[in-house]
């Protein structure tokens, strides 16, 4: 019955095509499709017809093979516009070897374009664009992560592969350091906005000269410094996108550099009194803020819900006579671990929140590892102090006020008033995990709360267009013991993709629910987000769980907490 009934819709829908109705036929396409879901628990099954925005006659393969001569941008070298075909692994054998890009899988076909912009006469951007043949009429623009300057080509085969036009940049520079800042303020314009800005300009112009039209919508999808990179674009050029996608972002850019290298003044080298070992924090700590936090939310499954709620006292794992100290701590020991969970203060003014308990389940130890954090390092020696042979280990106070006081292009991005974004119809879905080990998530509901001070709006009024979902026991970006697969990405290796995963219904995918926002006017409520068992799509669902909007708290009210109905937004 069901196949019947997808052959009388095609039949309708071609029929409809040929009167021209396209955005009737997308519409009947996605209807059918949610219908078939209430039906079938998997409908991968359906043919994946796509309906392109090309203006008709247009030829793919013959405009992917002509573009480099038709395209005419100022300060731009066009390099190569390559036929990718889909199910094709390629490689970048070009890119910095600190970004590690793994071998990609290209889902579908794309026109590949590879160029250069230069941005002043000392800076330029390395920059790519992802042409689909299933195009949307969508574009999107993808963000960097840390200090880098490696183009998320993860991102780029996740976006063209659901028809986005999409573009990525590679910062202004080449891999993951920051000397290339060094006595060169234009490469950190580009770093701190300019890359972004610039990739966004010309990727919609080469989207233009390829299909012959302009793009209809323009999204954005990043975290941590992608993150940042979508609030700036908020901030600063609400003309940009339509809607933007902004996970874990870097904001507060300043306080964040000067938090990250705090932790060293808290833990010391790994000689100190003051220092734990990575098997005191995953052994003795991690367990003990388990026990006293874990059944708050009224389950214990290794998820803090909601870690706020959690005020951890390390007093009970001070070593008593002849005890392991590998499974208990000193009395110095347990001072470090209050002050790693405390905010961080600059001149008695608050600078950034705590970092939260519970995130040192995940933490990949860069913070406390008795070292300063890479990346604040290099911010300090190469922006800051101007000085490679700056000891980072003498950071201090006076350090991170001068920071602050620098915030070179308005990098800080923690402007409060969005309203010129706001007045474009333009919609911005920000997410946070709650174990994230790397940026305190706390920082994500600091700045909900600054926009809505000083726009003075309620939070009622903030979810016409902004709105910001907590994910419980998710890590930094992806990765943790909750149900942290929310769209965000694509899942597992790079040059493998699982058919069904991410899932593509708006309930369960913060990209496509950004989609459905802006162009249907429905906003996401919840997040429902899924656990795969090991991590794995492959090896099927372990759990599921619907992450509410902040300032709501996701709350238990069930009996299996494994079943998103069990839980309730309060």
């Amino acid at each position: 019955m069901l196949i019947q009934t997808w052959c009388l819709f095609l039949e309708a829908a071609l029929y409809l095509k040929k009167l021209g109705y396209n955005d009737s036929l997308s519409m009947l396409y996605h209807r059918f499709r949610q219908l078939a879901a209430c039906f079938l628990p998997v409908w991968s099954f359906l043919p994946s017809v796509v309906f392109t925005q090309a203006p008709p006659g247009f030829n793919f393969d013959s405009a992917c093979s002509s573009l480099t001569s038709k395209l005419h941008i100022p300060n731009a070298t066009v390099f190569a516009a390559t036929l990718i075909a889909g199910g094709s692994i390629i490689s970048f054998p070009d890119t910095d070897a600190s970004c590690a890009a793994a071998p990609q899988l290209v889902p579908e076909d794309v026109c590949r374009v590879t160029m250069f912009v230069a941005t002043s006469e000392r800076s330029g951007i390395n920059m790519e664009a992802w042409l689909p043949r299933n195009w949307t009429g969508r574009f999107l623009s993808t963000g960097n992560g840390g200090l880098a300057g490696c183009i998320q080509y993860v991102d780029m085969a996740y976006a063209s592969g659901l028809g986005f036009a999409t573009v990525g940049a590679n910062n202004g520079h080449n891999g993951t350091s920051g000397q290339p800042f060094l006595n060169n303020a234009e490469v950190v314009e580009d770093f701190a906005f300019r890359s972004v800005h610039t990739n966004v300009i010309v990727g919609k112009e080469v989207t233009r000269a390829f299909f012959g039209v302009p793009h209809t919508k323009s999204f954005w999808l990043g975290c941590s410094t992608g993150g940042r990179q979508g609030l700036k674009s908020v901030q600063d050029f609400p003309e940009d996108f339509d809607g933007v996608v902004a996970g874990a972002p870097a904001a507060d850019w300043n306080h964040l550099m000067d938090w990250s290298g705090n932790f060293f003044l808290i833990t010391g080298p790994s000689s100190a009194p003051t220092f734990l070992t990575l098997t005191q924090w995953f052994d003795a700590v991690n367990p003990d803020i388990l026990k006293q936090c874990d059944g708050i939310d009224g389950v214990t499954d290794e998820i803090i819900e909601d870690p706020n709620l959690c005020n951890y006292d390390p007093s009970g794992l001070i070593c008593g006579p002849g005890q392991d100290n590998t499974t208990c701590i000193t009395t110095t020991q347990a001072e470090t671990i209050k002050k790693v969970f405390s905010p961080f203060f600059i001149d008695g003014k608050l600078a950034f929140p705590r970092y939260q308990p519970g995130s040192v389940s995940t933490t990949s130890a860069l913070l406390i590892s008795g070292a300063v954090f890479p990346f604040t390092a290099d911010w300090f020696r190469f922006v800051v102090f101007n000085n490679p042979n700056f000891d980072v280990s003498t950071l201090n106070e006076s350090s991170f006020a001068l920071a602050q006081q620098l915030d070179p292009f308005h990098i800080s991005t923690f402007k409060g008033d969005i309203s010129a974004f706001k007045d474009r119809n333009g919609k911005l879905l920000t997410y946070h995990g709650q174990a994230d080990s790397l940026i305190s998530p706390i920082n994500s509901e600091r700045y909900y709360n600054i926009v809505s001070d000083t726009m003075n709006l309620h939070p009622s009024q903030l979810d016409d267009f902004y709105r910001f979902f907590r994910i419980s026991g998710m890590g930094h970006c992806s990765g943790g013991n909750g149900a942290w697969e929310i769209g965000q990405t694509l899942p597992g290796a790079a040059n493998t993709v699982t058919p069904g995963s991410p899932s593509l219904d708006p309930e369960m995918n913060v990209l496509m629910a950004m989609v459905r926002w802006v162009e249907e006017g429905i906003a996401p409520d919840t997040v429902l987000g899924t656990k795969f068992v090991n991590d794995d799509p492959a090896s099927g669902v372990q759990f599921s769980r619907r992450h509410c909007r902040f300032p709501k708290r996701t709350t238990f009210v069930g009996d299996d907490s494994t079943k998103p109905d069990s839980w309730t937004c309060v």
